[in-house]
């Protein structure tokens, strides 16, 4: 929630009360050059005893609402039938309107059974944009993924509140090319993860559904963060100002055949679903779970944590739930633009992100200079990011880089976890790191797993720049910070 002072500023204010902490440390800066060294520049290979801020993703990592502790003390854990599934598939029919519910352990289990049953061989799936692990799972599954964002959504600089939206005027060429018989369905994510954490509207997905049901082309939305998508159209598309969330919620699944989400974003817990209106989805669905996730009423997930995300359901469409982490997103980035620092505009959810190419002009693409980025931010702070760019890329079939369209550094802002001046520490040392951003080289490879290699992939600095940056900080800050 926002609040005004009487001086005029508009700050986020924590709807909630702090009772259980954990306690971290900042650790000091030769620590943080072994730790990142050990870790082949890479804030995946990190530990958590080296971090001071955890900003890696917001997935898994929000904090949980003392209700929905309580209901995991209450969880029935048979391997099959547990009236917690029935809960689960309760609270799916009220907050999303779906008759059908099969829960997986996280998102990319729902895309992998996706791949299974919907993917045509050599159809496409358009989208407004792509995830990692979606890509890699519809590809697999030989479909081709066809980016038909608007063309100004790479503008890492901008005032379009909405740049998750997807071209339609691209959607029906889409369909003009290939057929819509080719089309095995239209995908929305929300938020557009790769992009910023930019929201659709709307009446973009309004449009979207009403092109793909004249062809027979089914919508499936990811819902991983739909309830900040959700809170966004009701900031910024007019129409829905005095909608609730919960109706806005409602109205976006009503455009959609299928949806599927990973829990650990909007609904704070470790695990999954899709849902569906469609029998015939939720049959294929159900003959396909047990081989890859579990029973069809535990999924893959613990009975525990399916008692969470039921009450996560009903909590995400509370309007200071909802707008938790994309007000402290907003007052972060809104901080960064003040300094000068090339934050991505308008501020979207998950993070805060910073265009990398803009931070590290001297840096190529060949050399990741979002990667880069993210290594340097940690070690001028303590606070691990992650990189959204190149190195998010797999290479092609000849083996070559294939360039991101943008190269960001994410700073997720899990759920009621940190605080202002915690983001406060954030802006303040990217602000020195931008000021010092000549001392930042670029990286190359030396381990390098065949797919998704943004996880476990290994790299070097060029030229020894991490010693360098590292000497300069402690020369202005000290040894111990």
């Amino acid at each position: 929630m926002k609040v005004q002072l009487s001086n005029g500023q508009s700050i986020p204010i924590e709807m909630h009360k702090v009772r259980i902490v954990q306690k971290t440390t900042l650790p000091p800066i030769r620590q943080r050059l072994r730790a990142i060294e050990e870790g082949g520049y890479n804030t995946f290979l990190l530990r958590t005893r080296d971090l001071f801020i955890d900003m890696l993703t917001d997935s898994g990592t929000n904090a949980m609402s003392d209700n929905q502790l309580a209901a995991m003390m209450v969880s029935d854990d048979a391997y099959a039938g547990g009236e917690s599934y029935y809960k689960l598939l309760d609270a799916v029919k009220d907050v999303l309107g779906f008759e059908y519910c099969l829960p997986v352990h996280q998102g990319r289990a729902a895309e992998h059974l996706l791949g299974k049953i919907m993917i045509k061989k050599d159809g496409v799936v358009p989208m407004n944009y792509h995830f990692t692990t979606t890509k890699a799972h519809f590809e697999m599954a030989y479909g081709k993924v066809l980016e038909i964002y608007c063309d100004d959504a790479l503008e890492t600089s901008s005032t379009n509140p909405f740049k998750g939206n997807l071209d339609l005027d691209k959607f029906r060429k889409v369909i003009d090319e290939y057929g819509a018989d080719r089309v095995s369905f239209v995908r929305m994510e929300a938020t557009t993860n790769l992009i910023g954490g930019q929201p659709f509207s709307m009446s973009n997905l309004r449009g979207v559904q009403q092109i793909a049901e004249k062809h027979g082309i089914p919508v499936v939305i990811d819902c991983s963060l739909i309830s900040e998508n959700a809170y966004f159209i009701q900031q910024r598309e007019a129409e829905y100002a005095n909608t609730s969330i919960a109706d806005i919620v409602r109205e976006m699944m009503s455009y959609a055949d299928l949806i599927y989400l990973s829990g650990r974003k909007s609904t704070c817990v470790r695990g999954g679903l899709i849902a569906t209106k469609h029998e015939n989805y939720f049959e294929q669905l159900k003959a396909w779970l047990p081989v890859y996730e579990g029973f069809i009423t535990y999924g893959g997930m613990s009975s525990k944590e399916i008692e969470a995300m039921t009450v996560g359901l009903r909590e995400m469409v509370d309007p200071d739930v909802a707008s938790s982490s994309a007000d402290l997103i907003e007052y972060f980035v809104n901080e960064m633009v003040k300094r000068g620092i090339p934050a991505v505009t308008p501020p979207g959810g998950l993070a805060g992100h910073v265009d990398a190419m803009k931070f590290l002009p001297h840096i190529p693409q060949t050399q990741y200079p979002a990667g880069a980025l993210a290594a340097a931010l940690y070690l001028v702070s303590g606070v691990r990011s992650m990189e959204r760019g190149t190195i998010s890329m797999d290479r092609d079939a000849a083996g070559n880089d294939v360039p991101s369209d943008i190269e960001l550094c994410r700073m997720a802002v899990p759920r009621r976890v940190y605080t202002m001046s915690h983001i406060a520490y954030v802006v303040d040392r990217l602000d020195w790191l931008y000021r010092n951003r000549q001392l930042v080289g670029g990286l190359e490879f030396y381990s390098e797993p065949p797919v998704l290699r943004f996880f476990t992939g290994k790299l070097k600095p060029l030229d020894n720049w991490g010693s360098r940056l590292a000497d300069a900080f402690a020369a202005e800050f000290g040894e111990n910070f």
